[in-house]
This record gives C-alpha cells, structure tokens and sequence, in this order.
C-alpha cells in the first residue's frame, strides 16, 4: 500500500499538527449554588405538603388507623421538684378586732396570729398559726360586732384549718396583711 492511497488529499501518512492557543482554564461557575438552590426548593416542598397534611388529618381528627383504641389525652406531666398542691378547704375564723376585718377584701392574702387570751394575754407568746391564708369572703357593712369581733372566712389546707380552729377556742385571733 502506498501512503497516497490513505491520505490523498496530503499525500503523507500522518497529518500536520495543528497549534492549540494558550488558553486559561475554564471555571464554570454557578452550577454548586444552583443545585442547592433546587435541593432547598424541594425540601420546602416537601415540608409544606407535610404540613398541609397533618393540618387536614388534625381538622378531620383522623387517626391514622381504623381499629385502635381511640385517642386519650396524656395525663399531665407534673414537675419532680414541685410538690402536689393541696387540696384547700374554707375556715370560718373569727378575728377578735372588727376593725382590722373592715380593711380586708375578698383575695388578700393574711397571716394569722393566735394570742392567748385573758385580760393581760394570759401565759404564753403569741404564734402565727396560718401564713399567706387567701380570704374568701369577709363581712358586709354592719355585719361586726364591736365586742366579738368579726367572722371571716379563709381558703387553707385542711390541716392549718384544724389549727385555725383550735386556735380560736383557746387564743385571741389577729390578722396582719402579705
């Protein structure tokens, strides 16, 4: 075979080489940024038909599964480092001075002093038998006497109200406001 049969055109073997420009290098720009752009078009996609979804099945009050049990709402948590508040119960006490019961309104807050009673005070130092007592109800205008004093009504645990009451057979019963 003859070199003119491959190339006739040049009549040799192997083409010219041809010269490639000095160039830089490409960097193309832009394609990172806008596929994160699309991943975070889909993700909110995504998110909104998810919520979407759950607000309808929450409207419909579906539950998912046909069946089971109906929904119950959880007991509530209650906080370890809080005790379980007592249960209150209301204490009638009668305080010695009527005055003092006229200051009072329904919601205030009051300590209550028990001060043995007698002429002199009798034996004894006075004591604060209940603290931050919540009064519930007080008398109307004109419902004091002067010499016995006036019957209030207090919100307590049932065992400041056993002390309430004990209290104001022996002792004089006084108020001071929280």
């Amino acid at each position: 075979m003859t070199t003119d049969s491959c190339f006739p055109h040049t009549g040799t073997s192997v083409p010219a080489p041809l010269g490639v420009p000095p160039f830089d290098p490409l960097r193309v720009r832009g394609t990172r940024l806008r596929l994160n752009r699309a991943l975070r078009r889909r993700r909110r996609a995504s998110a909104t038909v998810l919520a979407v979804t759950a607000a309808a099945l929450a409207a419909t009050g579906a539950t998912g599964a046909e069946g089971l049990a109906p929904r119950s709402t959880p007991p509530p948590v209650r906080e370890r480092h809080r005790p379980a508040p007592m249960p209150l119960v209301s204490a009638p006490v009668r305080i010695a001075d009527a005055e003092t019961v006229r200051l009072l309104r329904p919601g205030d807050r009051v300590d209550v002093i028990a001060a043995p009673a007698g002429p002199m005070g009798g034996e004894g130092e006075a004591r604060v038998v209940a603290s931050g007592a919540r009064v519930t109800e007080v008398p109307r205008a004109g419902g004091t006497r002067p010499n016995g004093g006036a019957l209030i009504v207090l919100s307590v645990p049932r065992t400041t109200a056993a002390a309430l009451a004990g209290a104001g057979i022996t002792s004089s019963l006084a108020v001071t406001l929280c």
